[in-house]
């Protein structure tokens, strides 16, 4: 295996940390012509249909709306169902709901891109603009910041215009240094391809295979303007498509232009989730997309490149993302439940005398615990004693409310009475 070198520049795969030495350009310019893209190249500068935005009839996309009426119906009804069980719940469950589902979008469509952010970061911020209280809240850097940003951005006010400068103030606070790993990159404003066009390769060196290139440079202003007339156009427009596609096709026709230097996936993310708001009719989420596709990454980059190489025919594509919604829709279901399980724990326990420390681990094991919960991980995560955390769990035991297992010993360990403690996924 070569060393890895790590590039984002393309946004639709991963960095080769997670996708087999896979490269993007870079500015040294130093992987952008190889001979084994001979071929590929020839055919580029010769005009031959080899990517879908170089159709003659780009970009009128066609579907089969029969194919796709069942899953669009199954999908609708799907929602109808979860937002019907979140209006018997009050608006502070709603609330936790909300956050527990945003904290994910933003945590998974970083990991499709190879990065990971602090959980508790996230979260905090996130809690933080909600005004929801989740105790003592996180330090958060920058970075975090702006990836909260752009997605709250892009759903809280999902029926404001979608506009070039609001898309370049989304790119800026993804990036707000300026760098992108070690790399210079252009921030809000469009790619200008000065060090060779925007590809997708990977393979050793010599080797190399193309997976995707980008519209030239100069095409950007004309493409950026004609797809935000799209994305803006009034739903009542005759021509208008039903709005999980519209959703769906947004996600796809950002990506394939791939505008920027860099952030072009989770951008195409965010616009989806914006397209999905407004065709949810409301700015709050309970589910996550980008999760859904992180659990499905491989499939993911598997079904853009065929897509991407296909022609304007996207049924398959359109497919694969509703069946992607229902997916999240469906563990919406279970977060819900996660979050109600925790307000009936808390009712269980009113009028119970517990400290700052105690209330603070409880509410880590009812989030989602990694591994087993034991008198010395309790004492780090509390910051206190190893004698006042065995203290702090034994007035738990005799509460009822954890229950030791293991063998006893250095062996012990504790959970949740009556249940496993829960594992992030």
């Amino acid at each position: 295996m070569p060393a890895c070198r790590y590039y984002r520049f393309a946004g639709i795969l991963p960095t080769c940390a997670a996708n087999e030495n896979l490269y993007h350009r870079n500015y040294s310019g130093e992987f952008i012509a190889y001979a084994a893209n001979a071929i590929h190249n020839l055919r580029m500068d010769h005009g031959d249909y080899t990517y879908i935005w170089q159709a003659p009839d780009w970009p009128n996309w066609r579907y089969d709306l029969a194919v796709l009426a069942a899953p669009l119906a199954q999908v609708s009804q799907a929602q109808g169902l979860l937002l019907g069980r979140l209006a018997d719940v009050g608006m502070g469950l709603r609330d936790q709901a909300s956050l527990a589902a945003l904290t994910d979008d933003v945590l998974k469509t970083s990991e499709i891109e190879g990065e990971q952010l602090n959980v508790a970061s996230v979260r905090s911020s996130i809690a933080r603009r909600l005004g929801v209280d989740i105790g003592a809240l996180a330090p958060v850097d920058r970075h975090v910041e702006g990836v909260v940003d752009m997605v709250l951005n892009a759903t809280a006010n999902c029926t404001a215009s979608l506009t070039e400068e609001r898309l370049f103030a989304w790119h800026a606070a993804l990036f707000p240094t300026g760098y992108s790993g070690l790399s210079r990159i252009t921030t809000a404003a469009w790619r200008n391809d000065a060090h060779g066009p925007m590809q997708v390769v990977s393979g050793p060196v010599g080797r190399r295979r193309v997976h995707f290139e980008a519209p030239p440079a100069e095409h950007l202003p004309k493409e950026a303007a004609r797809f935000l007339t799209w994305v803006n156009a009034p739903s009542r427009e005759p021509s208008h498509e039903p709005a999980l596609i519209r959703a769906s096709l947004g996600h796809l026709w950002f990506v394939t232009l791939h505008p920027f230097d860099d952030g072009n996936g989770r951008i195409a993310r965010a616009i989806g989730d914006l397209l999905l708001a407004r065709a949810d009719g409301s700015p709050q989420r309970f589910y996550s997309l980008s999760a859904q596709i992180q659990r499905e990454r491989k499939a993911y980059y598997d079904i853009l490149e065929r897509t991407q190489k296909g022609n304007l025919d996207v049924t398959e594509w359109l497919l694969w993302f509703l069946n992607m919604l229902g997916k999240a829709v469906a563990q919406a279901h279970q977060t819900l439940d996660a979050v109600l399980h925790k307000a009936h724990f808390w009712q269980r326990l009113t009028g119970a005398a517990l400290n700052e420390r105690q209330v603070k681990v409880l509410n880590r094991l009812l989030d989602g615990f990694e591994g087993k919960l034991t008198s010395s991980k309790w004492a780090a995560l509390a910051k206190c004693s190893a004698d006042t955390a065995l203290r702090d769990i034994n007035e738990l035991v005799i509460l009822g409310v954890l229950q030791r297992s293991g063998a006893g010993g250095r062996s012990t360990n504790y959970e949740l009475f009556g249940m496993p403690l829960n594992k992030r996924h």
